[in-house]
C-alpha cells in the first residue's frame, strides 16, 4: 500500500484530532493515572492555532488509500540558554501516531523519516521521544529506529499543595 507523507494543512484538522484522540484513548488503557483524554475543543483549536502560526511545532500526515491515518509532531526545542553547562544543539521532540487498523504497515516508519529529514532541514541535532515507561510499544518502534537512551529522567510525585 503507498504511503504519502505530507505537510499537514487546515484541510486536516478534523482528520488531527481524530488522531489525538484515538492516541488517548490508547494512552488511558496503558494507564489512566498518567494520561487523559483532553477536550476535542481543546485539540481542534491547538492544531488550528499550530498551523497558522510560525512554525515551532511541524506536523505531518501519512496518507494511505486517500485517508489521514498517521501524523508526526515535531516540537523543535530553545538552544540552551547561555547560563546552563549544556553545549548548545538544535533538539526537537517528536511524537508519532498511527491509527490501530494501520500500525505494522509502515505508516509509522514513514512519517519518522520524513520528520527527521525535515528536522536535519532546520538544524536539528537531535531529536527526543519522550515515552513513559508503560508504553513498551513505543519503546520499540522508537528503538527499532535507532534511538536510544540519553540519561535518565527521573520524577517525584508532590503531594497537592495544602490550603494555607
Amino acid at each position: 500500500m503507498p504511503i504519502l507523507v505530507r505537510a499537514a494543512e487546515r484541510e486536516d484538522v478534523p482528520a488531527l484530532v481524530r488522531l489525538r484522540l484515538a492516541n488517548a484513548e490508547r494512552h488511558v488503557q496503558l494507564d489512566p493515572a498518567i494520561y487523559r483524554v483532553p477536550d476535542v475543543e481543546a485539540v481542534r483549536r491547538h492544531f488550528e492555532e499550530v498551523l497558522a502560526a510560525e512554525p515551532k511545532v511541524l506536523i505531518l500526515v501519512a496518507e494511505a488509500v486517500g485517508e489521514v491515518v498517521g501524523m508526526v509532531e515535531v516540537v523543535l526545542l530553545a538552544d540552551p540558554p547561555d547560563h546552563q553547562i549544556l553545549v548548545p544543539r538544535r533538539a526537537a521532540e517528536i511524537h508519532t501516531v498511527v491509527l490501530d487498523g494501520h500500525r505494522g504497515e509502515g505508516v509509522g516508519a514513514a512519517l519518522l523519516m520524513a520528520a527527521e529529514k525535515a528536522a536535519a532541514e532546520r538544524g536539528v541535532l537531535i531529536i527526543y521521544a519522550g515515552i513513559f515507561a508503560p508504553n513498551k510499544g513505543a519503546v520499540r518502534f522508537y528503538s527499532s529506529a535507532g534511538f536510544g537512551p540519553r540519561g535518565t529522567l527521573l520524577s517525584k510525585e508532590q503531594g497537592a499543595p495544602s490550603a494555607g
